[in-house]
């Protein structure tokens, strides 16, 4: 058998392969039909096609020139209009990995004088940002100093502006992707900020910067490694909430897991369960994502969508440049041979909550769940959508096969959707005196409430009511309840709460992976002091809006009151909620 990184590289080839021609002349990219290109896709080739020719050395592909189809890119990048920041920054770090100097680049020489004052000029521009952005900032100055446009180096003071942003939003140290709303949108784009960060260094043509500014990087990216055991889910699903999971909630992982190693971020007892997760990840990231016949990332299909801003060419180059990052850090770090011989690392019964922040103003984490004997293991995320709201964010048991929900679209799924006139509320985006622990016969539970609702759009309505919210788990059997209290006299307009009913890809899935069985997620509502009904089932099999990461919603089940209630204060209304779901694993 191959050694992994071998197997990361033949894959990198064949993706660049599949998608090369795909390059126009003017250094644009064509997109697949159906998709529009983003303006920062060449920015993205090019980041890809150095990591190649840094891999191996190679300057061909298929016929192909690299260093021409490299040096088209990076100038069509650089002459976008207007800039695209995190384009430029890609590009940057493609030139870099072509050569640690003008001197010594292929790309530089093939560039015309017009376009190296342009990238002297777009690498000089000064911007800053609280959000992921950062990150590209810092390759900017990493290229610009690297690439000996500019003799004053900006890249340690870039690192420390961003993780003391990082200390001021985040009690714990995570990274708050800063975005409208009430603030905590922590999200996968913060292992991209660390990951993009720690490449941007390697690249670095002074080693003594990314010396001394690894322990400040190791601070913070080693919180989200620690996630790991029990993020990761037995059949090797890794980051499944908030925006861009998918395929890139596999890539950053092990990515992250990876560069920790490299960098002696885990401790030696500790490595054989790190091989056990990346061997995991990177199983689910193969069969689930790669169309293995012809080659290439397959992101979009009738079955299954992806992030909205996501194309399928951004993604088969961003998949073709980590690869060759893979082959490249296991070789460094000694993986063992092929992708079965790391040590299991032993399943048990976890609850944990992941505390992303907490204030006297919010509270927001994730709770991560494992039963190991039905292999229910879910994510329930309390955070910020960034203001505005799709399912992937709500504070519910994330659980692709079990409990799924639409991609890129909002609906209330195991969570209920209060309206009073024109506010929408949900029990999202935050939490108050989160609590998690032991219940009766080992079971968990995990509680908070929200002594003021918030709306859909993170607009908090004082005065109006409060919500107190508690998970039960036993095994494969969870409860919740929501029990909601009113200030005053008020009009309830309308209750929803929603489940869907999805399928496993027909084609693309990992064998013991988890599905719902016949008997389906087996709810009762013991508690419905709203009075909703259950409106009939809705089929929605044929219509493309109801896709997951994963596969195809056929059902939605709606509890429905459209019609007013009148809520009094003084008196709790509750909403209780019980699942067994018949739990099912899926053949390959």
């Amino acid at each position: 058998m191959h050694s992994f990184s071998e197997q990361c590289l033949d894959m990198a080839r064949s993706m660049l392969a599949h998608n090369i021609d795909s390059i126009q002349p003017n250094g644009t990219v064509l997109p697949v039909p159906g998709e529009q290109s983003r303006s920062d896709e060449p920015g993205h080739i090019a980041f890809a096609l150095g990591e190649y020719y840094r891999n191996t050395g190679e300057t061909t592909l298929g016929g192909h020139d690299l260093v021409d189809l490299a040096a088209r890119c990076i100038t069509a990048q650089m002459f976008t209009e207007p800039a695209a920041e995190n384009g430029l920054a890609y590009a940057a770090l493609g030139l870099l990995a072509f050569g640690p100097s003008k001197e010594r680049n292929p790309i530089w020489e093939r560039l015309v004088d017009e376009t190296k004052e342009r990238i002297d000029k777009q690498l000089l521009h000064r911007s800053d940002y609280d959000n992921h952005w950062q990150a590209f900032n810092i390759a900017k100055a990493v290229a610009r100093f690297s690439l000996g446009l500019s003799k004053k180096d900006e890249t340690s003071r870039l690192i420390e502006r961003m993780v003391d942003r990082v200390q001021h939003t985040s009690s714990t140290g995570f990274f708050d992707d800063a975005a409208d709303g009430i603030g905590g949108h922590f999200n996968l784009y913060g292992i991209l900020a660390f990951v993009f960060t720690r490449s941007a260094l390697q690249l670095h043509a002074n080693s003594s910067v990314r010396d001394r500014k690894l322990p400040t990087l190791r601070t913070y990216g080693e919180k989200y490694i620690k996630m790991m055991p029990d993020l990761v889910r037995a059949d090797g699903l890794g980051w499944a909430f908030g925006r861009a999971a998918g395929a890139y909630g596999q890539m950053h992982c092990i990515s992250l897991i990876l560069q920790g190693l490299r960098d002696g971020w885990i401790a030696d007892t500790e490595k054989p369960k790190y091989f056990d997760i990346l061997r995991r990840l990177f199983l689910f990231f193969y069969q689930t994502y790669l169309d293995q016949e012809h080659g290439f990332l397959d992101l979009r299909d009738d079955e299954r969508t992806a992030y909205e801003p996501h194309t399928t060419r951004m993604a088969n180059f961003d998949a073709a440049r980590y690869l060759c990052q893979w082959s490249r850090l296991a070789r460094t770090v000694q993986m063992p041979a092929g992708t079965t011989s790391a040590k299991p690392e032993p399943q048990r019964n976890s609850g944990r909550f992941v505390v992303f922040d907490k204030s006297n103003r919010k509270e927001q984490g994730v709770f991560l769940y494992r039963d190991t004997a039905s292999g229910l293991h879910a994510q329930i995320p309390l955070i910020s959508a960034g203001a505005t709201v799709t399912s992937d964010s709500l504070p519910f048991p994330h659980c692709p096969g079990v409990f799924d929900w639409p991609n890129n679209v909002y609906m209330p799924i195991m969570v209920p959707e209060l309206s009073f006139g024109d506010k929408v509320t949900t029990p999202a985006f935050y939490g108050r005196n989160c609590v998690t622990g032991l219940g009766l016969r080992n079971s968990f539970f995990f509680r908070y409430e929200q002594p003021e609702l918030i709306t859909t759009e993170e607009e908090i309505l004082k005065g109006l009511g409060s919500v107190k919210v508690q998970w039960n788990f036993s095994g494969n059997q969870i409860g919740c309840e929501f029990a909601y209290t009113v200030r005053q006299q008020v009009t309830l307009n309308k209750f929803r709460y929603m489940l869907v009913v999805a399928a496993p890809h027909s084609q693309y899935r990992v064998g013991g992976s988890l599905a719902l069985g016949t008997e389906g997620h087996r709810c009762t509502v013991s508690k419905n002091d709203f009075q909703a009904n259950w409106a009939e089932t809705e089929v929605v099999s044929s219509d493309a809006n109801y896709r997951t990461n994963y596969g195809k919603i056929h059902y939605v089940q709606t509890l429905l009151r459209d019609h007013p209630l009148i809520m009094r204060p003084g008196q709790v209304y509750r909403l209780a909620v019980n699942f067994e779901p018949d739990i099912a694993q899926i053949e390959a």
